[in-house]
């Protein structure tokens, strides 16, 4: 047995053994190991690696010294033994959760705002262009990548991946009519693989992958399934998806940045029922010890965000309907996909990158969360395949994140005001009565002035945001009823904030 004696809060604690690889190791064997410190215990099934090595993987959620026992049919040895739990390393906030009801935190309260994009297959591609889009991530706004476990075939997606999930082999000389976008692909027939044995290589490589990403401080939103595909991988049966969904928990959940996504436009999938997404739910809540984020994507039906195993709302739509979605299922709302800022042939690819920026501050603004996605004709789309970035909205979107940041910590609510203007203040009332902040939001509307009123016993500072031109201008302070010029141009949002007091002023800008 081999495993790490020290590791740190929240990182990942493996152990491997030698075992039998007799029969098919992937369903005739099993490997378990139990955890426990002063403060935790925990029960975590592990997986074959291939070459007749198992393991087993745990994320500790204290320090000191936790204690562990092996058990499993994988081998006729017993094996115990202990490890030194750390402190977290800067940068280590743990796994991300919900806070407050809408809205997000690390497992050390520290807020986590979801700035995502989509790159459906960026880890199947080859090093160079991985290494390339890694880069562009650490220059980006964004700290939320959306991608598939599975290849994808559609438009835009016609090569092959760099390896396969399975034993076997693919059809030979498969494409994709690009010109179709809703050619899938001409089908799974002829495809030569065996669902019951994996390619651990397959799955190393993703995990690679998703350690390079927690690196970057970059949460990995992980697709389970998704309809478009010409392996055969979205038709697999009963059995077989249970099998890979209790494979792909049992190596991934120890992985603080992992967020499970059910699906990819679901209601696409004729092959799977209400009942089988349930049942698959059913099988990651038990299987992920951890208890990530979960959710399932639509892609004109929306599933049912009530259910209890949802823990956040992942939507298609335009954000106009956030606040009444907030409303409804009483959970975060992410508008993962608003369309994509690009210029391909098909609608959701090609608006421009003033409408994605404007529906980014619309869902701010109306209490959700955007996503981002990029689709300009070329080798490499990063919406498929990452790479670099080439439209002008990410440097908004990274404005916008600078604007959120700097607002009263955990989240913003919406607000109502004046029946035609969105606005949001602080989730938080304790943080909204003594802020007084008030973000409003004009979208395409291009007022030259507005009155506003937000009480009369505080003064208050505003600001003018020019969100696409990325400036703030003061305008000045103001009590009670006040009017503001604004530009009379788009994309204007405004910024109020209460004043300092006297006293307040003298502290912090007076010497002591």
């Amino acid at each position: 047995m081999k495993y790490t004696k020290s590791v740190e809060k929240w990182g990942v604690f493996e152990l491997s053994c030698e075992g039998s690889s007799s029969g098919n190791p992937f369903t005739d064997h099993h490997i378990t190991a139990t955890f426990e410190s002063g403060h935790e215990r925990k029960t975590v099934a592990g997986f074959y690696d291939g070459d007749g090595v198992y393991k087993v993987r745990f994320m500790p959620s204290h320090e000191g010294i936790y204690h562990f026992n092996v058990t499993g049919n994988f081998s006729g040895e017993s094996y115990c033994g202990e490890f030194t739990v750390t402190p977290p390393a800067p940068g280590n906030h743990g796994p991300v959760g919900v806070c407050r009801t809408f809205h997000f935190a690390y497992a050390d309260g520290t807020p986590y705002y979801p700035f995502g994009t989509t790159c459906y297959v960026w880890e199947l591609q080859s090093d160079e262009l991985i290494s390339q889009t890694l880069h562009t991530l650490k220059r980006s706004p964004f700290n939320k990548i959306r991608f598939c476990v599975f290849p994808k075939s559609y438009c835009y997606n016609s090569r092959e991946p760099r390896s396969y999930p399975y034993e076997g082999t693919p059809v030979d000389g498969k494409s994709v009519n690009e010109d179709n976008v809703w050619d899938f692909g001409p089908g799974s027939e002829g495809n030569n693989w065996d669902f019951s044995r994996f390619n651990p290589e397959y799955f190393r490589h993703i995990e690679k992958c998703i350690l390079e990403l927690q690196q970057l401080g970059t949460e990995a939103d992980i697709i389970l399934f998704h309809p478009y595909d010409r392996w055969g991988f979205s038709t697999m049966n009963k059995e077989q998806n249970e099998l890979y969904l209790q494979y792909v928990a049992s190596r991934f959940s120890a992985y603080r940045n992992i967020w499970w996504s059910f699906a990819n436009e679901y209601d696409f999938i004729g092959s799977k029922t209400e009942a089988d997404w349930e049942r698959f739910a059913e099988i990651i809540c038990e299987s992920d010890p951890y208890h990530h984020l979960r959710s399932i994507h639509n892609g004109v039906k929306f599933y049912d965000h009530s259910r209890p195993w949802i823990t956040h709302c992942s939507i298609q739509r335009s954000p106009e309907g956030t606040t009444d979605w907030r409303g409804q299922y009483g959970k975060p709302i992410v508008l993962d996909e608003m369309q994509y800022e690009g210029n391909i042939p098909f609608a959701w690819g090609n608006i421009s990158a003033q409408e994605l920026v404007r529906r980014h501050w619309e869902a701010l603004c109306r209490g959700g969360y955007g996503g981002h996605g990029e689709t300009y004709v070329g080798e490499n789309l990063w919406w498929a395949h990452g790479g670099e970035l080439k439209g002008e909205s990410p440097a908004r979107i990274a404005f916008m994140r600078q604007i959120l940041e700097a607002a009263p910590a955990g989240g913003l609510k919406p607000k109502a005001m004046e029946w035609d203007e969105i606005c949001v203040v602080p989730e938080d009332e304790t943080a909204e009565k003594e802020s007084g902040y008030h973000l409003f939001y004009y979208g395409i509307h291009r007022p030259a002035f507005r009155w506003y009123h937000i009480d009369d016993e505080n003064r208050y500072s505003v600001e003018v945001i020019d969100t696409w031109n990325m400036t703030i201008t003061k305008i000045g302070e103001f009590a009670g009823r006040f009017r503001v010029d604004l530009p009379g141009r788009e994309y204007m949002a405004l910024r109020v904030k209460k004043c300092d007091s006297l006293f307040e002023f003298c502290k912090r800008n007076c010497p002591a």
